[in-house]
C-alpha cells in the first residue's frame, strides 16, 4: 500500500466519523462517552493524515 492509498484510506475513516458523531449528537440515546471517544479516535486519525503527509512531502 502506497503512503497516499493509506492516507485516503485514513481520511475516509476520519469523514465517515466526522458523520457518525454528528449523527450520534442528534441521536439523543447515544451516551456522551461513546462520542467522546469517536472525537478523540477521529482526533487520532488527523493526526496521523497530517504525520503521513508530512513524511510524503
Amino acid at each position: 500500500m502506497t503512503v497516499e492509498t493509506h492516507i485516503s484510506t485514513l481520511q475516509r475513516r476520519h469523514d465517515e466519523l466526522d458523520e457518525a458523531i454528528t449523527a450520534a449528537g442528534r441521536d439523543h440515546g447515544v451516551d456522551d462517552l461513546e462520542i467522546q471517544a469517536m472525537k478523540k479516535e477521529k482526533l487520532h486519525l488527523k493526526d496521523e493524515i497530517a504525520r503521513l503527509q508530512a513524511t510524503a512531502e
